[in-house]
C-alpha cells in the first residue's frame, strides 16, 4: 500500500469534517482530497500521485490542467463569460458550425442544428422535449386538422440505462436505486430488454414519440448495442414517425476511436437526435443536442430555454478541445492504447477465471466483468495509485482520458493484476 486512506494529509479531516456539517451528502466518498492535476495523474493534499483511469467520469478527455484549455479559458474570462441567450455570441455559432460539419464529414448521421445545455442530463432532458412536441406535429401533419395529436407522447429506453438524474432522465433511467425515492416518474415511459428486438413492434407503436439508446452503455456496464439491434430500431421508428435518439453523452467525442460512437454503425443505424456533454469542454460545463432539420424545423420561438446554456467561456473552450480530439493522432491513440488495454485484460480472465468472466467495450471505455461485486478492488486500487470506477453487473468500469500513453497505460494494468490477486485471496 503506497496511498493508504489513513495516510493523506492532517488538513484533510478537518475540511471533511467542515462538508460533513455544511453540505447535504449524497455521495460515498474515500476520505481523501484531491488538490491538482496534471495530464493523466492527480494529487491529493499529502501531494501523493494517483494515475487516473476514470477521468472526471470520462469527460477530463484531454487530461487534467490542460495547458491549452487553461489559456483559453483565462483569455475568455477576461473578455466575456456570460450574456443570457438574450443575446448572440461568437463562440457558441462557431462551435455549433464545428460540431454539425465535423459530424457529417466524419460519416456521421444528417446532423443539422444545435442547442446548447449546460450538462448531458438537461441535453436528455431538451431532447425529450422536442420528441414530445414531434408526436403532436406528426398526429397534427397525419390528420390533416388542426388538432394536435395528444396520444403520441411515449418514450422507450433501456435495461441497465443511465440518462440522467432530473425528472424526465430519470424516468429513463430504469434503476430502483436512482429511481425508488422519487416516484412517480414522469408518464408515458417503458423500459425494454436491451439489444432484445422479439417484441420492438409492440414497444415501439403508434403512441410511440422517441427511443433513447445508448450505443454503448456506460453506467450499465459497458454494453455495446448490435447492428441488428439499433437497425430494427430505426426501422421501427421510421414505420411509426418516432425519432431515434442517440445518448452518446459518455460514448461520444472520441472515446472509441471515432468522433461518435455511431460512426461504427451503418447509416440505417443512424439517429434523428444526437446528445452529448461531458468531455466537450474538458470539465467546464456544456452539453448539446443535435439534431437533423426535420427535428428543428418543429422547433420554434419559445419553445425552449437555458440560462447558462452555451455561454461564452464555455463554447470558447469547447472549440478547443473538440477541435483537439477530432484529429487523427488523437483517435489513433485511442484505439492503439484501447486495443492494448483490451486485450491485457482479456488475458487476465484466464489467470483469474474466478474473478473474471468477460471484458467489453472499444476504444477507451471499457468494462472488467466481475462475477462478484468489484468495490473492493476501488480500495485496492486506489491505495496502490490507480484511480478505477464500478458500474452495474459487476463491472470496472476503465475510462482514462484519451491522452493516455501506452507506458501509463502498462503501469494501470500493472496495478491492476496486484490488485486482483489479492482480491481474489480476499474473496476465497
Amino acid at each position: 500500500v503506497t496511498h493508504a486512506d489513513s495516510e493523506t494529509a492532517p488538513i484533510t479531516a478537518q475540511l471533511l469534517a467542515k462538508q460533513a456539517k455544511y453540505t447535504i451528502n449524497t455521495y460515498l466518498r474515500p476520505p481523501i482530497i484531491f488538490s491538482h492535476g496534471k495530464g493523466c495523474h492527480v494529487y491529493d493534499l499529502a501531494n501523493r500521485e494517483y494515475l487516473d483511469f476514470s477521468a472526471g467520469i470520462a469527460v477530463n478527455a484531454l487530461g487534467h490542467s490542460d495547458p491549452e484549455v487553461a489559456r483559453v479559458v483565462y483569455e475568455q474570462a477576461l473578455k466575456l463569460v456570460h450574456l443570457s441567450n438574450l443575446y448572440n455570441n461568437e463562440h457558441a455559432i462557431e462551435l455549433a458550425e464545428l460540431l454539425v460539419e465535423y459530424t457529417r464529414s466524419g460519416g456521421g448521421f444528417e446532423a443539422s442544428k444545435i442547442f446548447f445545455t449546460n450538462s448531458g442530463t438537461e441535453a436528455n432532458e431538451g431532447a425529450f422535449k422536442f420528441a414530445r412536441k414531434w408526436g403532436k406535429y406528426v398526429g397534427k401533419k397525419n390528420n390533416n386538422t388542426n388538432e394536435l395529436n395528444m396520444n403520441k407522447y411515449g418514450v422507450v429506453s433501456f435495461s441497465n440505462a443511465f440518462h440522467g438524474r432530473s425528472f424526465g432522465a430519470l424516468s429513463a433511467t430504469p434503476s430502483p436505486k436512482y429511481q425508488s425515492p422519487f416516484t412517480p416518474m414522469v408518464p408515458g415511459f417503458v423500459t425494454v430488454p436491451y439489444n432484445d428486438i422479439s417484441n420492438i413492434n409492440e414497444y415501439v407503436n403508434d403512441e410511440t414519440c422517441a427511443v433513447i439508446v445508448e450505443p454503448i452503455q456506460g453506467e450499465g456496464g459497458v454494453w455495446e448495442a448490435t447492428v441488428p439491434f439499433i437497425e430494427a430500431l430505426r426501422k421501427r421508428c421510421d414505420e411509426v414517425e418516432a425519432l431515434l435518439i442517440f445518448d452518446e453523452i459518455q460514448c461520444g467525442l472520441g472515446r472509441t476511436g471515432k468522433l461518435w460512437a455511431h460512426q461504427h454503425y451503418p447509416k440505417s443505424c443512424h439517429p434523428d437526435i444526437l446528445t452529448s456533454a461531458k468531455p466537450l469542454a474538458n470539465g467546464i460545463p456544456i452539453g448539446a443536442i443535435m439534431t437533423t432539420q426535420r427535428v428543428a424545423d418543429i422547433i420554434t420561438i419559445g419553445d425552449h430555454g437555458t440560462t447558462f446554456g452555451g455561454n461564452p467561456l464555455a463554447c470558447r473552450a469547447a472549440l478547443s478541445v473538440i477541435s483537439r480530439i477530432n484529429t487523427p493522432e488523437l483517435l489513433t491513440n485511442v484505439n492503439n492504447v484501447g486495443s492494448y488495454l483490451k486485450s491485457s485484460f482479456e488475458k487476465l480472465i484466464n489467470k483469474y477465471p474466478s474473478l473474471i468472466t468477460t471484458v467489453r467495450g472499444r476504444g477507451l471505455i471499457l468494462g472488467i466483468q466481475f462475477t462478484k461485486d468489484p468495490s473492493g478492488m476501488v480500495k485496492l486500487a486506489r491505495e496502490r495509485g490507480l484511480l478505477i470506477i464500478t458500474a452495474g453487473n459487476n463491472t470496472v468500469r476503465i475510462i482514462p482520458p484519451l491522452i493516455l500513453t501506452r507506458e501509463e497505460a502498462e503501469k494501470g494494468v500493472t496495478i491492476l493484476e496486484e490488485c486482483m490477486k489479492i482480491f481474489e485471496k480476499e474473496s476465497n
